[in-house]
């Protein structure tokens, strides 16, 4: 977790279900952003402290091109890793409408899973990364270990924040101590999320559509 997403609202309707309390750059444009099965190294819509703009889904430091890019990055570790050490300062949000997950369940291809917020609100993932450094740009997904009912779902499930601890976490006077507390301690719970199966047809990149999230039996 977290290898597929989706973010189909307008980023105003982020932004809106975020309340931040002032003006941001946007860099999105105004439509719907209608897509409901991005996958990594893809262009990705993300909320930095002014600004809402693309960023790739994925990240590694200048030294260590000869290694895949990471997309998540593991909330026990993460706040003192060397390899995040470049980007630690750098947070950012990343709204979603929801993620997938792949369940073995016994048949030749495993069932993928669409999972939520109950309450039909986008999920604010934390995340941190890089932008404006060309080809070095890029983030990931903070990760903590799943609980209840999520862990048969996938034993990973990104951090999401409350809108308020969102606002937060973006806040530039939010220290490097007060964020590493947030992201451990205070993740919206399992509880706060539904899931249902959804087509295989999930599985290839190369499928697009609001279709991709109907529930199937």
């Amino acid at each position: 977790m977290c290898g597929r997403l989706s973010q189909y609202r307008g980023i105003h309707d982020f932004v809106d279900a975020l309340s931040m309390p002032g003006a941001l750059a946007n860099e999105i444009g105004d439509q719907p952003l209608a897509h409901y099965n991005v996958a990594p190294s893809s262009n990705v819509a993300v909320l930095s402290a002014h600004r809402a703009h693309w960023l790739r889904w994925g990240w590694r430091p200048h030294w260590a091109h000869d290694r895949a890019a990471p997309i998540n990055a593991r909330v026990e570790k993460v706040a003192h890793s060397p390899y995040f050490r470049a980007i630690w300062g750098h947070r950012l949000i990343v709204p979603i409408d929801g993620w997938f997950e792949w369940v073995d369940e016994g048949e030749a291809k495993k069932q993928p899973y669409y999972i939520h917020r109950r309450d039909g609100l986008p999920a604010f993932c934390a995340g941190i990364g890089q932008w404006g450094v060309a080809e070095d740009d890029g983030f990931v997904i903070i990760t903590a270990d799943s609980v209840g009912g999520m862990v048969d779902i996938h034993d990973r499930r990104p951090v999401v924040l409350a809108p308020a601890l969102a606002r937060d976490w973006l806040n530039p006077d939010c220290d490097k101590g007060q964020a590493e507390q947030m992201v451990l301690n205070l993740g919206e719970p399992a509880e706060s999320f539904a899931w249902y199966r959804v087509d295989k047809a999930v599985g290839n990149v190369r499928n697009q559509g609001a279709e991709l999230l109907n529930p199937i039996a």
